[in-house]
């Protein structure tokens, strides 16, 4: 039984990557050969800051710093720590200097037995590696919320083991943060649980404000539900800007898939990117997808006009057939301002005029199941009879039936609390554009803590759930309410692997 469940899971992620290569007909195709702009340089040069901004120019405008997170672990989760790989190459390129550059990875892909090019991450088809030269500052068990608050704020003495590179900014400096990972309404994941919760992200971004250690900021999320971290949070007043991959309510979608077109090397079993992640990248370095070889100028492209460029690629050129909804948060007074002040820039494209105009793939994945066609690529490619490879099928179904158990689970508990009638729609309410998520941040991670006590860890996919958990805090609902509830829910599921004894607790 377990085994037809993942069977019919699988054939639903597939329909649905179909239904949005079929829709994207006549859309454009992408070229296919494509080169990456930058070459290999000496190292000493590479930790210099490369050929990027001049000295005399980088003074004028503060120090550039950046905070790069892959916020998941595993192999299946390939794309996460490629994307950030991928933007430090960026950076790099553009004059910024790796002191400068703070890089959260679990680092377990590069090396992983599952990887075909050891030693090597690619996050194109046809790109070249973006691993070498990655500094190691925070990896494994030191990728955490703390030390990424403790990073940012500069704060040395709250950091727990790395390299203890923090950002140590000034007044006149530019901040750019990347995050790329898994989310939730109101959540972003991290490798190490707990998880980051938008409340107390906004508490440090506030207090970073106020250190009046930084002139801009400029801040870009991929996760799921990713503009739910903002709404109704994130003020105009912190001169900061935000972009994120998706809107409060939606998932954002990984691509360079197996089986999908643009399509990885063929001994590739997982997605290479992420579709609002290589968006923003290859339209900072390349111009058409590269299709003409030529690179994008950072001191002519604005804010506002990458912006508008990721929106449209990642939207399916506002089809939305595949794709989500880019949304802005924050202070958008300064949307004019040029990217370089933020990415850097490349000497090479002093001479490239900008030519806004992109072509759309044919399909992508929803992020939450990029995990389940992962592991069926793998079951698929090992032999018949081998005892992995019934450890896989057991793999498969033992993540489809927890899936199911947890939403079985949130429905009846909204049943048991607010009625058989009622139950569903409240825990599936949205707030109105401009509130936040929930009034009571403490009361959803005692929430989350009570339910997964009882019903066991959320998981990446189980994040979705946020939601409900946040309108029971938001109605009311008392903990010991709660409690009662997800006992008469949970009581007779033996959670084994997925409890919180062994997988920590989300909160």
């Amino acid at each position: 039984m377990a085994a037809r469940w993942c069977f019919v899971l699988l054939a639903a992620v597939l329909g649905a990557a179909a239904a949005g290569a079929a829709g994207a007909v006549g859309k454009g195709e992408w070229e296919r050969l494509i080169r990456m702009p930058w070459e290999k340089e000496p190292a000493a040069s590479r930790r210099g800051g490369g050929e990027g901004v001049d000295e005399e120019e980088d003074d004028a405008v503060g120090t550039r710093w950046a905070v790069l997170v892959a916020g998941s672990s595993g192999y299946g989760n390939y794309r996460h720590q490629a994307d950030v790989c991928h933007a430090y190459q960026i950076l790099m390129k553009g004059g910024l200097k790796e002191e400068n550059i703070v890089v959260f990875m679990y680092d377990d892909v590069a090396n992983s037995a599952l990887n075909p090019r050891p030693g090597i991450i690619i996050n194109h088809p046809q790109g070249e590696d973006v691993y070498a030269g990655v500094p190691k500052d925070y990896t494994g068990n030191q990728v955490t919320t703390e030390n990424f608050y403790a990073v940012l704020l500069g704060n040395k003495t709250a950091v727990t083991g790395g390299s203890r590179k923090v950002i140590d900014s000034k007044p006149d400096d530019h901040i750019f943060i990347y995050y790329s990972d898994h989310g939730g309404p109101g959540v972003l994941g991290m490798p190490n649980l707990p998880y980051l919760y938008a409340g107390d992200f906004m508490k440090v971004l506030r207090q970073k404000h106020a250190s009046n250690s930084y002139t801009k900021m400029v801040i870009y999320v991929e996760a799921c539900e990713s503009g739910s971290i903002f709404e109704g949070l994130m003020p105009g007043d912190l001169n900061i800007y935000v972009m994120t991959a998706s809107n409060a309510e939606e998932s954002s979608w990984g691509t360079y898939c197996p089986g999908m077109e643009p399509s990885p090397p063929s001994e590739y079993i997982t997605c290479l990117g992420d579709l609002y992640s290589v968006s923003w990248m290859e339209d900072s370095e390349c111009k058409e997808l590269c299709g003409i070889f030529e690179t994008h100028n950072l001191k002519e492209e604005t804010i506002k006009e990458q912006y508008e460029v990721v929106k449209k690629r990642t939207s399916d050129t506002n089809s939305y057939g595949v794709g989500s909804h880019v949304m802005e948060y924050g202070d958008k007074t300064f949307k004019g301002e040029k990217l370089y002040l933020y990415q850097g820039f490349n000497p090479a494209n002093a001479n490239v005029t900008n030519k806004l105009d992109w072509q759309s793939r044919k399909a992508a994945v929803n992020q939450r199941d990029a995990d389940i066609l992962f592991l069926w690529k793998r079951y698929e490619l090992l032999h018949e009879k081998s005892e992995e490879k019934l450890e896989i099928l057991r793999k498969i179904s033992e993540t489809v039936m927890h899936r199911k158990h947890l939403d079985s689970s949130i429905d009846f508990i909204g049943k048991l609390l607010f009625g058989f009638v009622n139950g569903p729609s409240m825990l599936q309410a949205v707030r109105p554009s401009g509130q936040p998520l929930v009034d009571d941040w403490d009361c959803l991670k005692r929430t989350v803590r009570i339910f997964e006590t009882h019903c066991g860890s959320l998981t990446q996919y189980g994040m979705k759930h946020m939601r409900a958990l946040a309108n029971i805090c938001n109605s009311g609902i008392p903990d010991t309410a709660m409690k009662q509830a997800s006992i008469s829910a949970c009581g007779s599921y033996n959670s084994a692997r997925w409890s919180p004894l062994v997988q920590g607790h989300s909160a």
